[in-house]
């Protein structure tokens, strides 16, 4: 499509991606025209494409990302449904084996897990949230194989994006400029912010990381006989004892993905053989002895990428006035513990509703709606730089006494939770990005889990689900 050209408020996307699309379903209404710009094509159907690194890995969207996403585009988690996606009811339909041994099953139907490979979500979000501009009187446009190569403007305001094509068509290294009222960063983890602001003369936020050195691979599989397949995914994850972790769930068309991880020293390899040997090295081996019935469906993938980075648009006099930072292009997160879709979904109705609130793009409208998209970042960012901060790098800092203690309680507080109903439940409200961390240290959680005399979980894995 071409960029449109008339005059009114104009936004341009930097980002045709899950996040960008996302972006585009907040802006809606409140512009005249979206520019949306993407360095790939799209691909034909729903398959895999290039830019999109993490694709062929396990993805979900826990229960805040749901509700989200939905608001946002009503009808997607059924449309993504009757895609194949898999609704796993937590802890019930996820069953997980803790340092402690194996949580109990209960069936506590308020949080669930939406499980599905990359192609299919995105493809779903990008035609439905499309389809919902065309019913609007937004005119969305979508320039295909386009870089945004820097952004227009001075360190007080930014007032657009200079792009260029990729396809190798003749002009390919011509470089042209699309003015905008407001500019949305939704790149991803690959953003170029922070050096496009020093260009236009400003400095960078300010960065914080906390990298644990994960790495993780996975490989698609198919029960050989589906009587025979668990009835429940399953999640091992590392601890310091076992820093090896693994999850095998169900995906559309009857498939399973199996992703394992480990820290520095604990990589899993990404041959065949090599990453069979290693799913017998993870703090159980209920995960290894599932393999030995089903067949692998693809190569072995693997990833490198995680370190948890968050950098603080949202501080005062942090961006310039016409610039929005939304998904991981602000704040990413260790991939592993599977927030940044979610996070991204609750970032972009925070976006909408401080727009809706506001009369729509106003002097300050950006700044207000980067600190709605913080907040909405706060809770993961926490959990998932809190449970990676004792694997990380000297050069993250060390750990202060409030951290440590806080590891301390947050250890004890697992063993807890792998047992006890009330504490599981603030445990699932937190991870599922439903009530924020203080939901940990309520007085009623805080004395159950300080209080009460430890107990091991299940030796072996629960088969038989117990009612809440």
């Amino acid at each position: 499509m071409a960029e449109h050209s008339n005059g009114g408020r104009t936004a341009i996307v930097i980002g045709g991606g899950l996040a960008g699309m996302l972006a585009v379903t907040a802006l809606v209404g409140h512009v005249d025209a979206i520019t949306v710009v993407e360095r790939d094509r799209y691909p034909q159907g729903r398959t895999f494409r290039k830019g999109v690194p993490q694709a062929r890995h396990l993805h979900v969207l826990l229960t805040g990302g749901q509700h989200a996403l939905d608001e946002l585009l009503p009808g997607t988690l059924a449309a993504l449904t009757d895609a194949g996606a898999r609704t796993l009811c937590m802890p019930r339909d996820l069953i997980t084996c803790m340092a402690t041994g194996w949580q109990r099953r209960f069936h506590e139907p308020r949080h669930s897990l939406l499980s599905i490979t990359r192609p299919v979500l995105d493809a779903v979000v990008r035609e439905r949230a499309l389809a919902a501009a065309v019913a609007s009187p937004t005119r969305v446009d979508v320039l295909e194989a386009t870089e945004a190569v820097g952004l227009t403007g001075d360190a007080g305001r930014v007032t657009g994006v200079r792009v260029r094509p990729r396809d190798g068509a003749q002009g390919a290294r011509t470089v042209r400029e699309l003015p905008a009222e407001l500019v949305v960063d939704a790149s991803g983890r690959g953003s170029r912010a922070p050096q496009w602001f020093a260009e236009l003369g400003r400095s960078a936020p300010r960065e914080e990381t906390v990298d644990a050195g994960l790495a993780y691979v996975t490989r698609m599989y198919r029960p050989k006989d589906p009587a025979t397949a668990p009835d429940a995914g399953i999640n091992i994850p590392g601890w310091a004892e076992s820093p090896r972790g693994a999850v095998y769930v169900p995906v559309e068309d009857g498939n399973w993905l199996l992703t394992m991880s480990g820290v520095r020293g604990h990589h899993p390899p990404t041959d065949e053989a090599g990453f069979t040997t290693f799913s017998a090295t993870v703090g159980d081996p209920y995960i290894h002895e599932l393999l030995a019935r089903a067949e692998p469906l693809s190569p072995v993938h693997g990833f490198r990428d995680t370190c948890n980075r968050r950098r603080h648009y949202e501080r005062p006099g942090a961006l310039p006035e016409g610039f929005l930072v939304l998904g991981d292009a602000g704040c990413t997160f260790n991939p592993v513990y599977g927030q940044g879709m979610s996070v991204a979904a609750i970032g972009a109705l925070a976006v909408r509703r401080t727009l809706a609130a506001g009369g729509g793009l106003r002097p300050g409208t950006a700044a207000r709606a980067q600190r709605a998209v913080a907040r909405a970042a706060q809770t993961a960012w926490v959990t998932a730089a809190g449970a990676d901060r004792p694997y990380a790098r000297p050069e993250d800092g060390r750990a202060s006494l409030v951290e440590r203690l806080n590891m301390r309680y947050l250890e004890r507080f697992l063993a807890r939770a792998a047992i006890d109903p009330v504490v599981g439940a603030a445990f699932r409200d937190v991870f599922c990005l439903t009530a924020p961390s203080a939901r940990l240290v309520a007085p009623r959680i805080l004395l159950r889990t300080l209080f009460l005399p430890r107990r091991p979980a299940h030796s072996t894995p629960p088969l038989t689900v117990e009612t809440v």
